[in-house]
């Protein structure tokens, strides 16, 4: 792995760690006092700036109450890993939301795919001349009517 890949995983996983803490409610002090190291040593894992050894890693996600790979799939640019992440995130929502971010998921990946393919493509049932752009969360009617 080159220098350059593990100052990124360090930084992913870092964002992992920190996303983590802040779902339990704690603040980086805590989290240091639990580790017994200084909060600045917390600071400087979550920015990643240093990465923590396999132990480490073992203490935050007891603390954290999740399992030591989530800390390194959830920062994964694998398919799969990001695959677990989307899943835990649907999970929290009810059916109805989940389409939704289904549907706006779905159309990204239509223009993303169209964008990278230098064409555009329009989905079905679409109108000639009708916005090719998926809605945004502020357009978007699902997210602007209330929530029922």
């Amino acid at each position: 792995m080159s220098k350059e890949e593990s100052k990124h995983l360090a930084e992913r996983v870092g964002q992992a760690i920190a996303r983590h803490r802040v779902r339990c409610e704690l603040n980086q002090e805590q989290v240091a006092e639990m580790l017994g190291i200084g909060s600045e040593a917390v600071s400087r894992i979550e920015r990643g700036v240093v990465m923590p050894n396999i132990g480490r890693l073992a203490e935050l996600a007891s603390i954290f109450g999740c399992e030591t790979a989530d800390l390194l799939t959830e920062s994964g640019a694998r398919a799969e890993d990001q695959s677990r992440k989307l899943y835990d995130l649907l999970s929290q929502l009810n059916s109805r939301d989940r389409e939704f971010v289904m549907d706006v998921l779905e159309r990204l990946v239509m223009r993303f795919s169209a964008d990278a393919k230098g064409a555009a493509l329009d989905p079905p049932g679409r109108s000639v001349g009708e916005d090719p752009r998926p809605p945004t969360p502020m357009n978007h009617p699902r997210i602007n009517s209330p929530h029922s």
